[in-house]
């Protein structure tokens, strides 16, 4: 499935995510890796199928290599785990959970296999699909040492964003459609 047969399957009433589906496959703030990695790791972050299919597909035509589509779902993997941990420690009444180390392992923040900078952009898409505003602090932080700016920063955010919504969008109405062609239950016949 490509991205426009994706865009085709989204109903009227999300109009906009369409449209910015479209916008942000276009986005020139980003490199093309920066831009389709954020894309990558985001679907993974969502893990709604039709949406992981349809950004895999478009990134591999857009040329993103295998090496950055691997580190891409590296930092959906590992942010799975990171924004979990580092949430709750922050949600925490209790701020000693803060001061004990994680002891989990994160090689791969430390090893990607493509550039720091992307990562660290990929990392904070997945964070903002997931919700860790400490993360997200982190990466920032992380992102301004090399040099990359806030349109850049925000331009991976806007493509999360998105991705999330049309993932939302879709699940939501798969499971509209299987509630309408269901049939009715012994139980809703008796109430009837």
């Amino acid at each position: 499935m490509s991205l426009d047969a994706l865009r085709e399957t989204l109903p009227a009433y999300a109009k906009d995510l369409s449209l910015n589906l479209s916008s942000l496959a276009a986005e020139t703030t980003l490199t093309d890796q920066r831009k389709w990695g954020a894309f990558v790791a985001s679907a993974y972050a969502v893990r709604a199928p039709a949406v992981v299919k349809a950004v895999e597909a478009a990134a591999v035509d857009a040329g993103l290599s295998d090496e950055a589509r691997t580190a891409a779902k590296a930092a959906a993997a590992i942010m799975g785990m990171n924004n979990v941990y580092y949430r709750a420690t922050h949600l925490l009444t209790n701020k000693e959970y803060a001061t004990l180390p994680a002891r989990l392992r994160m090689n791969v923040i430390a090893n990607p296999g493509v550039e720091k900078a992307d990562f660290e952009l990929w990392s904070t898409a997945v964070s903002a699909v997931n919700g860790c505003g400490m993360c997200l602090d982190a990466h920032e932080s992380e992102l301004k040492k090399h040099g990359v700016s806030a349109q850049e920063i925000q331009a991976v955010i806007r493509i999360a964003a998105v991705v999330n919504a049309v993932s939302h969008v879709l699940t939501a109405e798969a499971a509209g459609a299987n509630a309408v062609t269901r049939a009715p239950t012994a139980e809703v016949q008796a109430a009837a």
